[in-house]
Parts: structure tokens; sequence; C-alpha cells
């Protein structure tokens, strides 16, 4: 899937160091925002005086358990998806350790489209690795806090939206397009339960009886797919659908005691697959009928055992989630064990009669200012714990947005393959060639120009990328470019001729590029220039197939002021574009434009 991985191994120290860092920023902006918070909580507080108070007046019902444990729980969740989303790996690793295998086995146009997110994370890994962190922990501390009113219900759309974007981008529609769909190892998608628990949380009370009714239908939907004959589920031995996922995940890097009871499991489905897909299907089509019944004193029974049922599976066949590769979410099997639980309790809520808490309406006139100070002037700790969650929430959000909006890879990738740009002041030395339409060029007519130099062979594959990479650049420059010439000087004797050159430029699309210059000459001028600028950087410029290892940066004056020493190579579009975005950079930082 093009884009989506950047080449460089996920334990790269540049880019660590760099996600590290953002996220320490972005938490020291989190905290400030949490101090002014309080500030103004507690100097709108003091300044009250008795004769605003008014007499009490009775709030609203307590909120039922079911809402509680469900909105709690799952805020917990968003919680942990975010810790593990600060894993160092991450950076790098999610898009070709995560989302990639994810989505191999659907769909192509599911591919195009989870590749669009995937391309916007290996473009912009820091910054998308940090903001998926603020985000998910924003939205559980959000769920957690608010307990009642508009807040509570917007917390609830908040985790609708972003559940989505992850079911999508990160989870390939959950898999449902892909081959071998079974409840057993993940579908519909972790995340789509913390979508409809968002959207629980966001609906009145009195919809969450329907909660265990629409499950059974989907719990025998799962059974019968489950017991469909010719999807390898029915089979033992080594080419059982359940046996191959489990071994899989047996191979992981985990604890070994985990390792040995997953291993365990493959090894007792290989020699019964058919009868562990046969309990399988009668629990999950007894679980649904049960489910569709809602009566109280079956779920008594259904719902603790299909919890149960959950937890198993959840050990045996999901490997736990996290401890297993590089986790994101412990998988669907504790979403379902809390939704089944909130269901439960919705229905002995109802059983009971009990009226729930209906929250607070919003409407117009709460943002007149008179209404908007008694709301600060009477809000509680928690309404101010929420007005700092959504505040996380946006600083992880609106790097994401900028991120997204931008075209071009981030120039992070390039340090991370070239290392930094090495700082320099001295002159450059000189040359006297001519360019590929034969007209002579020397440094000397460059002046008044910055000059981004590099040595490309004619002949090379390589070359043409990085020829490719300086028009870009140029286009990225605009009208800045103006005053800059991107120069390439052959190097190879044996290919550094006219028709070598203007073949170059036409297979590498640099013909119509006014500010291109590639130059040659004779052998002994291309030796003398060649032997000047690898006593630069000897141990770069070592050979000649090392030279387009370097790009020097050269003022208007003539001296070399930067050296970007190394190139994108035949790597991914993202490394490409982030190199074009170096060298656009370092241009305009030598113009003196930052």
């Amino acid at each position: 899937m093009p884009g989506m991985n950047s080449g460089l191994n996920a334990d790269d120290p540049t880019l660590v160091a760099a996600f590290r860092s953002a996220l320490l920023h972005q938490l020291g902006v989190i905290a400030a925002i949490f101090v002014v918070l309080l500030l103004a909580y507690w100097a709108v507080r003091s300044r009250r005086t008795a004769a605003d108070q008014r007499p009490y007046q009775p709030g609203p019902a307590a909120e039922p358990n079911a809402r509680r444990v469900l909105r709690v729980a799952f805020g917990v969740l968003w919680i942990v998806d975010g810790i593990l989303q600060a894993q160092p790996r991450m950076v790098v690793g999610l898009p070709s350790l995560v989302i990639q295998p994810a989505a191999f086995a659907s769909p192509h146009w599911v591919q195009a489209v989870v590749n669009a997110g995937g391309t916007v994370w290996s473009y912009h890994p820091v910054q998308a690795a940090a903001a998926a962190v603020w985000i998910q922990v924003g939205l559980g501390l959000w769920l957690i806090v608010a307990d009642e009113g508009w807040w509570s219900r917007l917390a609830g759309l908040a985790s609708v939206a972003w559940g989505l974007v992850v079911w999508v981008f990160g989870e390939s529609f959950g898999g449902i397009f892909a081959p071998g769909l079974s409840w057993l190892t993940g579908a519909p998608g972790a995340v789509l339960l913390y979508v409809a628990a968002g959207a629980l949380v966001a609906l009145p009370f009195r919809v969450w009886r329907f909660i265990l009714p629409v499950t059974g239908v989907f719990f025998t939907s799962m059974a019968l797919l489950q017991a469909w004959p010719g999807r390898g589920f029915w089979q033992g031995g080594s080419s059982g659908t359940l046996t191959a996922m489990v071994q899989a995940m047996a191979g992981t890097t985990q604890p070994h005691a985990q390792a040995r009871m997953v291993s365990a499991f493959a090894s007792f489905d290989t020699r019964h697959g058919f009868a562990v897909n046969l309990f399988a299907v009668i629990a999950l089509g007894l679980f649904g009928l049960a489910f569709v019944t809602a009566r109280p004193r079956v779920l008594r029974v259904a719902v603790p055992a299909a919890i149960v049922f959950c937890v198993a599976d959840w050990a045996l066949v999901q490997d736990f989630g996290v401890p297993g590769g590089l986790g994101t979410d412990p998988n669907s099997m504790v979403p379902w064990a809390i939704l089944l639980w909130a269901g439960y309790l919705a229905v002995i809520h109802a059983e009971r009669q009990v009226v729930p808490v209906t929250g607070t309406g919003f409407s117009i006139e709460a943002l007149r200012p008179a209404a908007l100070r008694e709301t600060l002037a009477s809000a509680s700790a928690r309404s101010v714990a929420a007005v700092g969650a959504v505040g996380m929430v946006l600083v992880g959000a609106a790097p994401m947005a900028a991120a997204s909006a931008d075209q071009n890879a981030d120039p992070i990738i390039a340090r991370a393959v070239a290392g930094a740009s090495v700082a320099a002041d001295r002159p450059a030395p000189g040359f006297a060639l001519t360019d590929q339409s034969g007209r002579p060029v020397s440094l000397g007519s460059l002046r008044g120009k910055v000059v981004l130099l590099t040595f490309l062979d004619t002949v090379c594959s390589n070359c043409q990328t990085i020829a490719r990479e300086f028009k870009t650049a140029a286009a990225m420059l605009g009208p800045a470019g103006r005053d800059v010439e991107f120069v390439a000087i052959a190097a190879d004797p044996t290919h550094a001729g006219p028709v070598y050159i203007q073949a170059f430029d036409r297979q590498s699309g640099l013909t119509a590029m006014p500010d291109w210059q590639f130059l040659t000459g004779s052998v002994p001028q291309l030796q003398e220039v060649w032997t000047r600028y690898e006593r630069l950087v000897p141990k770069m410029m070592s050979g000649m197939n090392a030279f387009s290892d370097v790009t020097f940066v050269i003022d208007k004056t003539g001296r070399i002021r930067q050296e970007i020493r190394d190139n994108p190579g035949p790597s991914t579009a993202s490394t490409r574009s982030s190199f074009a975005v170096l060298m656009s950079g370092a241009a305009r930082q030598t113009l003196g434009l930052g």
C-alpha cells in the first residue's frame, strides 16, 4: 500500500525523540489549560456573595447505574488506548505493523480508503502519533467527569466521531469486508463498540432498553456466520481458520506463560476443531435468543455466562489484545463484556421503574452573558475538569487537522534518514562547466542566487528520484524560487555527455524546469571538481556512486552554509516528499526567509 510506510525502523531514535518531545510540550500546554481553568473557577466562586446565592433547588435524579458503568468503563478504555498510543514504536510502526496488516485481506477499495488515512500518518508521524494520545486520553477523561447534561452528551458524540475515524482508518472497517469474519476474532471491530457506547451516552436513557435485544439479534447472526460451511472454522489442523489465527497470535512477542496458554489452546483446536466451533455456534445462538427475550430472569443467567465466554475468548483467542505485538487496544471482548453488563443493568433499572436522569437541555439562552456568569458561578469541579478534557482533545486534534491539510511530508522523516543538516561556513569550490544546452556555467555566474548543488549519475534510477525531488522543492518555494538555482554535476565520466544528460532530463521530467542546470565537461574538468568537493566530506563522497548522497547549500556570496548528507533513495512517497521539504526549507533559511 503506497505511502503507508516511511521505510524507517520502528525504533528510529530521531523520530522517537521527536515524539517524546512533542508529548512533553503538549503536556505542558495541557497543564497550563487546567491551571487557568482552576484559577478562573476559584476566582468566580470566591466572588460570589451570600446575596447572589439562590435557595436550594433539587437537582435531577441520580444517574442510572447502567449509564454510569458504561460511561466510566469506556472512559477508562479510551485512556488505556491513549496510553498504548504513547508507545515509542507507534510513531513509525502503526501504519506498517498495525494498519497495513489489518487492511491486507480486505477488498481494494477498502485498502484505498485506509491508505488515505495511513498516508497522513506516514507523512506526519510525530504529529499524528501525539494527536492520537491526547485525543483518546482527553475523550476518556471527558466521559468520566461529565456525568450529566449536555456536557456528557457531547462527550458521547465526540467518542462516536473519533471512534468512527479509528474504526475506518485504523481497523479497516473492523475487517467486516475481509474473509474469515468471526465474532471470536473481533468482528465487527472493537472500536465500533466504543462508537455504540458513545451513542448510548448521547441518547436519552429510554432507548437503553434496546441494548440487549439488538445485541441478541447480532449474536444470532454471528452464530449463523460461524456455522456457515466452507469458511474453515469447522476443521482443525493447521489449515483451520481459527487454529491459524491463534497460532499466529501465540508467535508474537509476549510473556512466556501467556504464549504457552495460547499455544495450548491452538493445539486443542487442532485436534478438536469441529467441537470447538460447535460449542461457539451453540453458545452464540443461545446467548442471542436469551438477549432477544429481554426477560430479567433469563438475563440473570445469560449475561454473566456471556461475560465469562467473552473473557475466555479474550484470553484464548484474542491473546488479551495488548501484550502480543504492537497492541493499540484490548480488542473487542472487554468492550463486549462492559456493554452486556450495562445492558443488563438497564433492564433491571426499567424493571424497578426508576425514573432516570434526563440531563440538562441546551438552549440559546444559556449563551447570554448573565446565564454564562450564573453557569460559571454554579459550575462544579466536574464541569471544570470536563472543559479541561475538551482542551486536551483540542491539543491533539488541532495538529492532526493541520497535518491532514498539509500534502507534504514532515522534514523530520528526512532528518531521520540523513541526520540533521550539517551547518557550514566556508567558500564553495569553484567550477567552470557547461549545462545541458551547452552554455558555460561557473560558480561565479551563479552569484546572487542560492544554489543547491549535488552530483548525479545519468544512468542511475535513484538519481532520477533525487532530481524529481529537486523539482518538487522548486515548486514548494513558489515566488522565492526565482532566487534559487538547482544544480547537478555529472558524476560518471562514461555517461557525462550531452546526450546522456538530455535523456536524463526527459526521463526525470526536468526539461521545462527553468532553474535546473545539469553540468558536464571534459573528464579532467570533472575530475578536478570531484576532487575539490570530495575533500569537504571525504567519508560521504568517496566513490562516484556516493556523490549524490550530499547536497550543498550555497548562499548568494558563494559560501557553503549547509550540507544535507543523504538522499531520499528508492524509498517511499513519504521519504521522498520529506526530502523535498527539507531542501526547500534549507533554501528558504539560506535566503533569510525563515
